[in-house]
């Protein structure tokens, strides 16, 4: 783990994954992108994989949890979200631990965070921030 970690600060990346197989993949997308790329079009890559993210909320526990990740370090986590890795028997360790993780402005909670707060079932969450994704692709269009 201590290796990922490093790649991310070091990489200065968003989410490093190392899979079952030890192959190491990079990410740098901001919020929960490519954690919901992977676990639709790519789950075998998050199947037993260890993970380290900079910053994993409750929406982005849910797609490590379906994807059957088995570990999770974030420098900042959400209580939700390690609840839910736990409840789900999923390794979590992290820098910080927050109530909730805040929007990209600071005034408000993450919308993805708003979106998972009040479902405990994985899939669900999942489909959820599908759903507020295309919700704030389409406001930003307008």
């Amino acid at each position: 783990m201590k290796r990922l970690i490093d790649i991310l600060h070091n990489e200065d990346l968003t989410l490093v994954v190392k899979n079952k197989n030890g192959e190491i993949q990079r990410f740098t997308q901001r919020g929960v992108k490519d954690l919901l790329t992977l676990v639709s079009e790519r789950p075998e890559v998050l199947e037993g994989a260890i993970i380290a993210d900079k910053a994993v909320g409750k929406a982005a526990a849910a797609c490590m949890v379906v994807g059957g990740a088995k570990q999770v370090y974030a420098d900042v986590m959400s209580q939700p979200a390690l609840a839910l890795l736990q409840q789900h028997g999923v390794e979590a360790e992290y820098g910080t631990l927050v109530d909730h993780i805040i929007n990209r402005a600071g005034d408000d909670w993450c919308p993805m965070e708003k979106a998972s707060r009040d479902e405990d079932n994985p899939a669900i969450i999942i489909e959820k921030i599908k759903h507020q994704l295309q919700l704030m692709a389409s406001n930003s269009h307008t």
